[in-house]
């Protein structure tokens, strides 16, 4: 089951529905989408010292988050009442304030219904794993870390800022883009007025599919 789930989703996907008890009171995850993007992660286990860094990390770039009109939700197959209280443990040995759900999925629905449980791990244990959904219900970015491994929050948000200024202008990112930084314009763009007309600042041409233009949509 874990490994069809596991499977199953790809990216341009609709990301599966469900109902669930989280930290902040029970959701339908379309409902609590709205029209927002999101950020859905799932941890292994409550009490764990790699999580713990993560989730904290998580609600110091909230703020961040926030800007982009981006939601975010953690997933945990621990029990509710755990989580509150490891929630409660992260607070005061992070110096944060918590300031987001986590989904209660004791019984691993939620885990199976994503493919969070590779077939090869522990058949209780959810991989680290991260989805990005945008405001129609789409997958746009799986991430799949192992156990060890602590996510780089930082760099979601690089890839929800490109997602964004991609969706809106006919350019796409290079290799370590970050905001501020050129970008490049679509290989199917040919035409040398559309090109002026949609990129006035000029471009910069490496090869006939390599061109570089100051990011868009900066003042």
């Amino acid at each position: 089951m874990a490994e069809t789930a596991y499977q199953s989703l790809r990216i341009g996907d609709i990301a599966p529905n469900f109902s669930a008890q989280t930290t902040e009171g029970k959701i339908e995850f379309y409902d609590w989408l709205d029209e927002s993007w999101a950020i859905l992660f799932s941890h292994p286990k409550d009490f764990t010292p790699v999580c713990t860094t993560e989730l904290a990390e998580a609600a110091r770039l909230k703020p961040e988050f926030d800007q982009r009109g981006v939601k975010i939700i953690g997933l945990s197959v621990s029990l509710l009442e755990q989580h509150h209280q490891w929630i409660t443990e992260i607070n005061k040995t992070q110096n944060v304030e918590f300031n987001f759900p986590i989904i209660a999925d004791e019984k691993c629905i939620v885990a199976h219904l994503y493919g969070m449980i590779h077939a090869k791990s522990n058949d209780t244990m959810t991989v680290r794993t991260v989805f990005v959904i945008d405001p129609q219900k789409k997958i746009r970015l799986i991430l799949a870390y192992p156990a060890s491994t602590g996510r780089n929050f930082k760099e979601i948000l690089r890839v929800v800022d490109s997602l964004q200024l991609t969706d809106q202008h006919l350019v796409a990112t290079p290799a370590n883009w970050k905001w501020g930084d050129d970008c490049i314009i679509l290989p199917s763009i040919k035409d040398p007025q559309q090109i002026k007309d949609l990129f006035p600042a000029g471009y910069r041409e490496v090869t006939p599919y390599l061109r570089f233009t100051k990011q868009p949509n900066l003042k």
